[in-house]
């Protein structure tokens, strides 16, 4: 049985949508079609950005929540025409949405003690302005079982890669994360730290660029090394996996607290940050992958797979082989798209898709909500 589907990504750097159209068969072997990608309207991001900092009121998140929806069902429209197809030729849309905020720790109010998580770009919208049955929500159902809700992408990186080399298969989006596929352990999974975020916030702030176009600026600068070990000594980089993280801790009020011991040069300053990225990578694989497995190579994905000076970093503090998505006929940017069709495929099909190895659930769940169409 082969399906057409299309998953929707939109990550922690906000910037936007990524649609992958591929077709999928019962044994998960996966064609990819074609790809989309749709900015964010200026004041969209701006307004996102302000709620995941904690700085948004509930009537701003119910209103995006459809403007979010009404965005990935255009992008989803736009990749359709592009590709030649019409809606009645797609069986499904599975859709991440967008984290405007993550609390996989547990909190306790009146008794109650649960982890919560919030993407918002309303399935229904989608469903309704495409006029295709759309998946979504897939992070709640682990948490109710007591896991992070994350990374959910490893699922999928299990049945891309394999297990025929030992590989750390690192997403470098606004937040690293790491899969580990090895034949000497079972496949876990964790969130390395900040990946692109912090880089881009100060890019804005520096040089008023969106990003560190292929790590330019970082090659231009010196690491300061007093920075970049005051940088490490945040706390999340010592909790043992299974573990995630996001906006609600490296957000406007942390990157204001760094900016007051940065280095007085610019280009040292995005150096510096990109170093920290790379050194939270290696660090966390020396604490917590090589303990139970070595790495034949490291695969990187997300837009820090285009950065070099983050990639030779990278190669230098491991010791290890680096390649990117791109080497194994993966696009970069659209992986975690793919791998949320992924993930709606089982939805569809009552298949369980979290690992809970890699999340910290009880026991594997069928992660997502449907909203069928007529």
């Amino acid at each position: 049985m082969k399906k057409t589907a299309i998953g929707l990504m939109s990550g922690t750097s906000m910037d936007g949508i990524d649609a992958a159209l591929v077709n999928i068969d019962d044994n998960f072997n996966f064609e990819f079609i074609t790809g989309h990608s749709l900015d964010y309207p200026k004041e969209v991001r701006a307004k996102l950005l302000e709620i995941a900092n904690n700085k948004g009121n509930t009537s701003d998140i119910c209103f995006m929540d459809f403007v979010v929806g009404k965005l990935f069902a255009q992008c989803t429209n736009e990749l359709i025409a592009k590709s030649g197809l019409k809606a009645k030729d797609i069986d499904y849309i599975a859709s991440h949405g967008q984290t405007v905020f993550h609390i996989p720790q547990i909190k306790d109010i009146g008794g109650i003690k649960t982890g919560s998580t919030l993407q918002i770009g309303n399935i229904s919208v989608i469903s309704e302005l495409t006029g295709i049955t759309t998946v979504g929500d897939f992070r709640s159902k682990d948490i109710a079982q007591g896991g992070q809700g994350a990374p959910l992408v490893p699922f999928a990186d299990e049945l891309i890669f394999k297990k025929d080399k030992n590989r750390a298969i690192q997403n470098i989006g606004g937040i690293g994360n790491v899969t580990v596929l090895s034949k000497d352990c079972e496949t876990f999974a964790f969130d390395t730290g900040p990946g692109n975020m912090l880089i881009d916030a100060f890019c804005k702030k520096l040089f008023n660029l969106p990003f560190d176009k292929d790590g330019e600026i970082a090659a231009q600068g010196k690491i300061n090394e007093t920075w970049l070990n005051e940088l490490l000594n945040e706390d999340y980089y010592k909790l043992t996996p299974p573990k995630s993280t996001g906006r609600e801790l490296f957000n406007d009020g942390y990157i204001k607290a760094i900016s007051q011991t940065a280095p007085k040069d610019k280009y040292d300053t995005i150096a510096t940050l990109t170093a920290l990225t790379a050194k939270t990578i290696a660090n966390s694989y020396k604490d917590f992958v090589l303990p139970k497995t070595n790495l034949d190579e490291i695969v990187i994905g997300g837009g820090g797979a285009y950065n070099k000076t983050m990639l030779k970093l990278i190669e230098n503090y491991t010791g290890i082989s680096v390649k990117t998505h791109n080497d194994f006929g993966i696009d970069d940017k659209f992986k975690e798209a793919i791998a949320f069709a992924m993930l709606g495929f089982c939805t569809l099909n009552n298949t369980p898709n979290n690992l809970p190895s890699c999340t910290g659930a009880k026991k594997s769940v069928i992660m997502g909500v449907v909203s069928y169409t007529q």
